[in-house]
């Protein structure tokens, strides 16, 4: 591989650089001896930036979810100085924008990043999506789409807090540590924390999502909710950390349909065995009853998976040890395809030749497998 140059142009979205790229694909690149650089792109320091920019002629550019609009038409006049774009994207911003069960302040933020998104498309010579569902709904948009699902970015521990089953002297903790974008997840199987809470003692929960916890769970016993960290702090959190069973509720809307498999690789991270919402993008990649349990969308069929794990400790602990080894395998260790494809000036695509009968048959092979 010839000597490279790779720029991240930052807007700030720190999680899916560093998961998509400058945590996972960055050192492999680096010990190939590429040079790899991050260029926050953000307010007052795109004055700073663009004249360096400006001289990296040749130089293959990283883009993650959404630029400032000024940086996208510094890029569009001055395309030719660079040599390849990559596009990452790990939501599908559109569907996002029009989910009325989302957060309104959530939803107004992805309708501005869902407008701005063609441009960043229009520039990409390859688009990497961080799941197939969200890489199907770009057919459409771009040609050449390669898939991409996260990788683990963090050291598994051990799982010395199974020591033991649940009790009211050392309780076993069930967390839920998904963004505010899933609050209305969280909302729909509360009926099934409240009760659990209300009839045991030998349990507590961790839900991080502050001050909007659901009323139904709002001064439960046991039950504790941290503010969201921001990306660096929730690492060193996350890392420290142990649950024993770890909640992804995600009703069956378009939005959670496209979403990757991260939530997998946390709980693996804090040690805990994962219930499931029984839809995309776990229903294709979880072995129940192996490394984890699905759950129906009636609250009813949590609390029946989260009564099954507390009575059989064994077998919970034995799921956890199966999804932190297959978390363990996720470590990439060759660079991916969208990567090594086509070095050196990469073709441009005009926007005109985007279409549907083209972009279907040129999704790239997913790069990872879970």
């Amino acid at each position: 591989m010839r000597k490279q140059r790779w720029l991240l142009l930052s807007d700030g979205l720190r999680p899916t650089e560093d998961i998509y790229f400058l945590r996972s694909v960055a050192p492999l690149l680096r010990a190939q001896q590429q040079e790899v650089v991050r260029l926050d792109v953000r307010g007052w320091r795109w004055a700073l930036v663009w004249p360096r920019l400006a001289a990296e002629s040749g130089a293959n550019l990283v883009l993650c979810r959404t630029l400032p609009p000024r940086v996208a038409w510094w890029l569009e006049r001055e395309r030719e100085r660079f040599g390849r774009i990559i596009y990452l994207i790990d939501d599908d911003l559109s569907a996002a924008a029009e989910d009325p069960r989302l957060p309104e302040t959530y939803r107004r933020r992805m309708t501005r990043a869902a407008a701005r998104q063609p441009r960043l498309l229009a520039l990409a010579d390859t688009v990497v999506a961080a799941s197939p569902v969200l890489a199907e709904r770009l057919t459409e948009r771009h040609p050449h789409l390669q898939v991409m699902l996260p990788t683990l970015i963090s050291p598994v521990q051990d799982l010395a807090h199974f020591a033991q089953g649940p009790s009211p002297e050392d309780p076993w903790r069930i967390g839920f540590h998904g963004s505010r974008a899933h609050l209305a997840d969280l909302a729909h199987i509360a009926p099934a924390l409240a009760a659990l809470q209300r009839e045991r003692e030998d349990t507590e929960l961790e839900l991080m999502v502050g001050e909007r916890v659901p009323p139904l769970l709002a001064g439960l016993p046991r039950v504790t909710c941290p503010e969201p960290l921001p990306w660096n702090r929730f690492q060193a959190y996350r890392a420290g950390r142990r649950v024993h069973i770890g909640l992804v509720p995600m009703l069956d809307t378009p939005f959670n349909r496209s979403k990757s498999i991260i939530k997998f690789l946390d709980i693996a991270v804090m040690g805990g065995v994962g219930i499931y919402s029984r839809c995309a993008p776990y229903s294709g990649m979880i072995r129940e009853g192996v490394d984890g349990l699905f759950a129906d969308d009636d609250p009813a069929d949590w609390r029946r998976c989260l009564e099954w794990l507390l009575a059989h400790p064994e077998a919970a602990r034995a799921m956890a040890e199966a999804a932190a080894e297959r978390a363990r395998q996720q470590v990439l260790t060759d660079l991916p395809s969208w990567i090594l494809e086509r070095e050196g000036k990469a073709k441009s695509y005009p926007r005109g030749l985007r279409r549907a009968a083209a972009a279907r048959d040129s999704i790239g092979a997913t790069d990872l497998r879970l």
